[in-house]
């Protein structure tokens, strides 16, 4: 644990390099899904899943740690991560089939309130003002992005059902995915990120199985091909993000996850040929502001409670 936060320490710039790598990756993976069509979410969570086993197999075992990579004492705890990373995977891409990218990749920014939310409700943590009055505001962005896809009936021409149900499924897969942050915050205190992000991607492969009596497809060969890509830069995009944590503090490498934003509508564009509006814009700068100001706000609180623990330490 000493050895990492030196590497923090020392390489931020290449910390914060990995985390862009990631998102790119992670940008590619939603586009090739996208590019899928319409698929059912749980066989777009079985592909996802099951293909980013290869990356992670393989980079373990250049570590030498494929052996012991799913030795773990907390198998219940993994299992009801799983279960709730799969649901929350299965609402968000089925959101991105029923969405432009930008927007999709948007509202998916609630999740890191919503962590605050429930950190507060579920584990009792003490959440001061500034951090609530941060979250309400960010809230506010997200309602801003979604309003035009939930104003069914007061819109003049309306909007499809489609877009409805897209919107409401990106925000259900962010809460939930909140929830599985806290699940994984819990693991972390034992078990190690390698066992974590193995378990998780063999837990929600089998999980995504149980979603075939609802109706899997047969695909062609280029939406065959686009999931397994998917697949793949989901595993990839993971390693780098994991390795851009052991070379900054979070604190440094996180706000950088928004750069997805701008790289979402740069795809969106170029590939979908989807413009941004004007309630994206505005409602993403608000939520991206919000979520910066609740990563700063931790890391004041975290050296805050270092200097009460290093005055208080015997000397």
């Amino acid at each position: 644990m000493k050895q990492n936060v030196v590497q923090a320490a020392s390489s931020p710039l290449t910390g914060i390099a990995l985390k862009v790598i990631s998102v790119a990756i992670f940008v590619g993976m939603s586009t090739a899904i996208k590019l899928a069509g319409q698929v059912p979410a749980g066989q777009i969570v079985f592909y996802r899943s099951f293909f980013a086993i290869f990356p992670i197999l393989v980079f373990l075992a250049c570590r030498g740690e494929l052996r012991t990579a799913v030795v773990t004492k907390r198998p219940v705890g993994h299992i009801m991560r799983g279960l709730a990373g799969v649901t929350a995977m299965g609402f968000g891409f089925f959101a991105l089939t029923q969405l432009p990218l930008p927007e999709a990749i948007t509202l998916n920014y609630a999740q890191p309130l919503l962590v605050v939310v429930f950190s507060a409700l579920i584990l009792g943590e003490n959440v001061r003002a500034y951090r609530w009055t941060a979250v309400a505001v960010g809230l506010v962005g997200v309602l801003i992005v979604s309003w035009p896809n939930l104003t069914l009936f007061t819109s003049p021409g309306g909007v499809s059902d489609k877009a409805a149900m897209g919107a409401l499924a990106a925000i259900i897969g962010a809460g939930l995915s909140a929830i599985a942050m806290l699940l994984v915050r819990n693991l972390v205190h034992t078990e190690r990120t390698a066992t974590i992000v193995l378990w998780f991607s063999l837990t929600a492969s089998v999980m995504a199985l149980f979603s075939i009596p609802f109706g899997w497809q047969s695909l062609t060969w280029q939406q065959t091909a686009l999931l397994v890509t998917g697949g793949f830069c989901g595993g990839i995009a993971q390693l780098f993000m994991t390795e851009a944590y052991r070379h900054a503090e979070a604190s440094t490498v996180a706000p950088f996850e928004y750069t997805s934003l701008l790289l979402g509508i740069a795809v969106g564009y170029l590939v979908f040929g989807d413009l941004p509006t004007i309630h994206t814009l505005v409602g993403g700068i608000i939520v991206i502001a919000a979520g910066i100001f609740i990563i700063w706000r931790e890391q004041r609180l975290g050296l805050e409670r270092q200097a009460v623990k290093k005055a208080s330490s015997p000397q």
